[in-house]
């Protein structure tokens, strides 16, 4: 039996079982530039041309031959930015993003295809915006200037990474590495490295017509570093204000060969340690990420890859909401306070994974991709947390929960993707066939009992055990999941039409130790269908609709396996990407609705019902520009009105889920003085606003807006230095993040300073 248990971290278990950083004056030219003629890469990533022979068939009309309108409307939307394999090289759709802008994403369509000719919402993060904002070891704060989504509602807690998008829960199943599901449910959880990724690309909507079941929200896919043909030497250290200390390493390159083959290889890794905010509580982990790349010719590519890790922190924060929403009679709970007992608290994590893309070109107008990738990972958790005040808040007495997890997972991975291009009369098509294998098995255990009463005034420690008791949750789940799915991009002159859709066929067994086994069988169509008209001047409006489908895994009260979710979107928009400035703004209105939604059983906290229909409908508004080589530019507003649109209990019909915040907008800017006397020098910053949001399901508690500000300053010297200063949260305001409950709110981060230097060669 799997259930979600609303204890140490109120996230849902609803889930799809399916199963070196550059410096800025090397990785972009001129972003002021005259209209040139440029064609959409066909591949998803480059290959080498080894000959004038296969140069000559490289453009030959037989691969995907563009018309002179169709070019120009390209050239518009697409001018040519440089990556770092030198200026004016062509960026691919899974390497490094030129600045902070990508022009290229394989997300949206699993094909290597222009945002600008794509009919949703995608963002993407790039690794120099994630190394100018200094993100060490919190994957979610990557997403903190995105629209559309808000990473770390649950506060500084270095545990896992918790993000919203468009409003629901995504962590658990809508987090993909390199095109591949990294699901968990109860706490088997993943944790991504930020310094071990190329790019990140948020897709928002139901993504299920590709990627099988995930969030209603839309999904991240974070891309790894993987070896390339360009040299790479980058060393890494910093320190923050916490005394919690980094180094990272990127190291690649090529292996010389004979003939025209390539050897490519990259080791990237990191080790990290120290203290947090929080009494107690340490952020420890380490990882190690080798590749090598093998191309015996221009047609054949194979990466094979892995990585290794190990976390190992405590939980913060589950604290009452007088106390740190409201003053309490005393004040405030202070933000170091320990909740837990560090006799009895420990939060270990280790992770595995070994995969391996591989891409042939069978001829100049067909591609067969296979990617596939097996995962293992082990957490163990236990200790101690709040249950709200034992009496009065005036007394200092918090209520603890003494809790136990073990979870052991197993996730194997296999997509099979078939490109074809070809054209009918005017028509040209890209369409795309796929065949995705996945199998997902869990060891779950969880136990409770209660501890001993923490007392703000006067806290004491080690008086408690590591929970020994009797399980309430013991078992083993696999669930496996085939699908099908066929997709065709058509585009006529300027108009692009995507139509997308996809059977599942999924398959849960419940090997309950403690109860009766179960089992269920489920299959479910997805479909998309999107248009987008490119103008010549940058203007790209576009409309899109969707359905997705999302298995849970999880019994009810009664012990009945749970329904599947599912999920429907309307949306409608605009990107706009100047001629001649290297920028795209965009706009987007969506109406999205989430059915068989899980919240807890107000009968039995320890399971969850399916309270009907959740409807999250608004704007987003985005802005990514390359303003110059050396000053780049982020920005997004984000405005939704969502509520429960139907509920088994009537009351509950109009409130607004908690925790989960309606509006919220950010800044961010980043400049470098390329000459005169400050010539190295650069600094950034950036503000980000969120709106209240509620502690309790019938809105009475409110958790207050905040607003918090970033800085950086950074010095670059001799070609191979850098020197960095990064501050989050410069005010150091005191803020709650979010509430679960009124008994469960967590205190985001204080101000934290981390200096940096870096070296490469």
């Amino acid at each position: 039996m799997s259930c979600r248990w609303m204890g140490p971290k109120r996230f849902a278990v609803s889930a799809t079982v399916t199963f070196c950083v550059i410096s800025a004056d090397e990785v972009f030219a001129q972003s002021q530039l005259p209209p040139v003629t440029v064609e959409a890469p066909s591949r998803q990533s480059a290959r080498p041309v080894q000959s004038s022979q296969r140069a000559a068939r490289a453009g030959s009309a037989s691969r995907r031959a563009a018309t002179p309108r169709q070019t120009q409307t390209q050239t518009a939307a697409q001018p040519p930015v440089a990556s770092p394999g030198g200026r004016g090289a062509r960026e691919t759709a899974t390497g490094p993003v030129n600045g902070y802008l990508a022009r290229i994403s394989a997300s949206g369509t699993k094909t290597s295809t222009p945002i600008i000719q794509t009919p949703q919402s995608i963002t993407v993060i790039g690794a120099e915006q994630i190394r100018d904002q200094k993100i060490v070891s919190k994957f979610d704060e990557v997403l903190r200037y995105t629209p559309g989504v808000i990473g770390g509602t649950y506060g500084s807690d270095f545990r896992n990474d918790w993000f919203l998008i468009r409003g629901f829960p995504a962590q658990n199943e809508s987090l993909f590495l390199d095109g591949l599901q990294l699901f968990y449910t109860s706490y088997a959880s993943w944790k991504l490295q930020p310094f071990n990724l190329e790019r990140v690309e948020v897709l928002r909507g139901p993504s299920g017509i590709l990627y099988g079941g995930s969030a209603p929200g839309g999904l991240v896919n974070a891309v790894s570093k993987l070896p390339q043909a360009e040299p790479v030497h980058y060393i890494e250290a910093g320190v923050n204000n916490f005394g919690n200390a980094y180094t990272a390493f990127d190291i690649g390159g090529a292996v010389p060969q004979p003939g025209n083959a390539q050897l490519l290889y990259r080791f990237v890794g990191q080790v990290q340690g120290g203290g947090t905010q929080t009494d107690y509580t340490y952020d420890n982990n380490f990882f190690f990420a080798p590749s090598v790349t093998w191309r015996p010719d221009v047609d054949t590519k194979l990466t094979v890859y892995a990585t290794a890790a190990h976390n190992n922190t405590r939980a913060e924060n589950f604290l009452p909401y007088v106390g740190t929403v409201t003053n309490a009679p005393f004040g405030r709970i202070p933000t170091s306070l320990f909740i837990g007992d560090p006799s009895a608290d420990q939060f270990r994590r280790e992770q595995e994974t070994l995969g391996y893309q591989f891409e042939k070109n069978l001829t100049d107008a067909i591609d067969f991709r296979q990617n596939a990738r097996f995962g293992h990972v082990d957490v163990y958790y236990t200790g101690l947390y709040g249950l709200g005040w034992a009496t009065t808040p005036a007394a200092g007495d918090i209520a603890r929960g003494n809790f136990y997890a073990r979870g052991v997972a197993n996730q194997f991975n296999l997509d099979n993707q078939l490109e074809y291009r070809f054209n009918t009369g005017p028509l040209q098509h890209t369409a795309l066939f796929g065949v995705d294998l996945k199998h997902y098995a869990v060891d779950d255990r969880q136990g409770f009992g209660m501890g001993t009463n923490l007392n703000v005034f006067n806290p004491v420690y080690g008086v408690n055990a590591p929970f020994s008791g009797a399980l309430y949750q013991n078992a083993y789940l696999t669930q496996g999941m085939a699908a099908v799915y066929l997709q065709d991009q058509v585009k006529l002159d300027r108009l692009t039409v995507v139509l997308s859709g996809r059977q599942d066929f999924v398959d849960l067994v419940n090997q309950n130790r403690i109860g009766a086994d179960q089992s269920r069988e489920d299959s479910k169509f997805s479909g998309r269908v999107g248009a987008i008209y490119n103008f010549d001047f940058g203007v790209a409006p576009y409309v899109s609709y969707m359905t997705g489908y999302n298995p849970i895994i999880g019994l009810n009260a009664a012990g009945q396996l749970q329904l599947p979710e599912t999920s429907e979107q309307t949306e409608v928009g605009i990107k706009y990407e100047p001629v001649g400035l290297n920028a795209r703004f965009s706009v987007a209105y969506f109406d999205l609705k989430r059915k068989n939604a899980l919240t807890t059983d107000p009968n039995n906290p320890l399971f969850q019902v399916q309270n009907g229909e959740v409807t999250s409908r608004g704007i987003e508004l985005e802005a990514v520009a390359n303003i110059t080589r050396d000053f780049k530019l982020v920005a997004s507003y984000t405005n939704y009105d969502l509520f429960v649109s139907q509920d088994l209990n009537p009351a509950l019909v109009g409130t607004v889920p908690t925790n989960t915040p309606r509006e919220f907008a950010s800044v961010w800017t980043d400049y470098t003085f390329s000459e005169g006397p400050l010539r190295g020098f650069g600094f950034g910053g950036g503000v980000r606003y969120v709106g209240s949001s509620f502690a309790d399901q019938a809105n009475t508690a409110q958790v207050p807006s905040f607003v918090l500000g970033d800085l950086a300053l950074h010095y670059e010297w001799d070609n191979h230095w850098r020197a960095a200063l990064n501050v989050v949260n410069v005010t150091d305001k005191i803020y709650v993040a979010s509430c679960a409950v009124i008994s469960s709110c967590y205190y985001g981060d204080r101000r934290r300073i981390t200096a940096s230097l870096a070296y490469k060669w």
